[in-house]
């Protein structure tokens, strides 16, 4: 089968390779990939900037949608011809995360999904939606699940709160369409003109030109009366985790789910105990959290936001277009 294999960190060495097809065993399910989307990880680990004790030569990206192409022996709830997603968090079905549940993630612990075919366990995978295409399902698993998880499974968020979204990157704009599907009130961010235009387009009630506003948390209060909003997700880390903090109301939640602009965070702690913040760490989501989410996306007819679609013959390309920060929405890679 044909698969991108990394065999050194850095972007240059994602080479496309032939290997073997992989055979499924008893309780295993042959996937056969139709697409595959991009996340900041896949970036940062190709790169070495997540972790450099990765076994290599790999098999990157995360997420990933396709077709049943074969089961194992004792596989009973799938069956050749489903369409199905892969679950990021394999381990974690559903409850609070715990060290097990956490241990085994797909492109990560495992063999990603940037090939033809893959293994997956029978429990790891979830029906996708009706409405999307496979290039439109391969942006659920990690994208779509965090945002789901922050906004409802922690946040709770319920109509006529508001939500604050940051950037338009996939996290940030499946939390645009689950709030607006929700029935919140959102305001978004961005620092690019056109962005922000699109970002209404989509139904944005407000936005916030942060290159113009870099203390954009005055803004926010500006625009919810002094109140603040009701839930954030912050994907940057330490540039942005004070406005978040202090974007945020009483009572209110604030997810962690990205670093892309430094790990270390300065928190500003009179804010948060003051106002009663919750700040939640986490990565991604239960398959029943994934599910759930599965199930709004078909109900509400939601169609990921798509930015570009590259053939795998192209992934350095789309790696780069992916680390680069010049999209709007996600980066998926057709595997055909």
């Amino acid at each position: 089968m044909k698969a991108i294999q990394q065999i050194a960190f850095g972007l240059e060495s994602l080479q496309l390779s032939e290997i073997p097809t992989p055979t499924p065993a008893p309780h295993e399910v042959l996937v056969k990939i139709e697409a595959a989307s991009l996340n900041y990880l896949d970036v940062a680990l190709a790169t070495g900037t997540y972790s450099k004790e990765l076994p290599l030569p790999r098999i990157p990206t995360s997420d990933g949608a396709g077709v049943v192409a074969a089961i194992g022996g004792n596989v009973s709830k799938w069956k050749v011809g489903d369409r199905v997603m892969i679950h990021y968090n394999q381990l974690w079905q559903n409850g609070l995360a715990t060290p097990t549940t956490n241990h085994i993630r797909t492109g990560v612990s495992t063999p990603g999904l940037l090939a033809e075919y893959a293994v997956i366990p029978e429990y790891a995978l979830v029906r996708t939606p009706a409405n999307l295409t496979s290039v439109e399902a391969a942006t659920l698993p990690v994208a779509g699940v965090t945002a789901w998880t922050g906004l409802m499974s922690y946040a709770h968020i319920k109509p006529g709160q508001t939500v604050l979204t940051q950037g338009t990157g996939g996290v940030s704009l499946f939390a645009l369409q689950i709030a607006l599907a929700a029935g919140a009130r959102v305001i978004a961010t961005s620092s690019n003109p056109e962005k922000l235009k699109k970002l209404q387009a989509l139904g944005a009630h407000e936005v916030i030109d942060y290159k113009k506003y870099p203390n954009w948390h005055e803004e926010v209060r500006r625009l919810t009366n002094g109140a603040g909003v009701d839930a954030t997700l912050d994907i940057a880390g330490a540039a942005t985790i004070v406005n978040s903090v202090k974007s945020a109301g009483f009572n209110s939640f604030v997810g962690l789910v990205g670093f892309i602009a430094g790990a270390q965070l300065p928190l500003d702690l009179f804010t948060i105990v003051g106002s009663y913040i919750r700040l939640q760490g986490y990565s991604v989501g239960s398959l029943q959290s994934f599910e759930e989410l599965a199930a709004a996306v078909e109900v509400s007819n939601i169609h990921p936001i798509i930015d570009s679609v590259f053939p795998i013959s192209k992934a350095e390309e789309a790696f780069r277009h992916m680390g680069s920060s010049n999209y709007f929405g996600k980066v998926v890679i057709e595997i055909n």
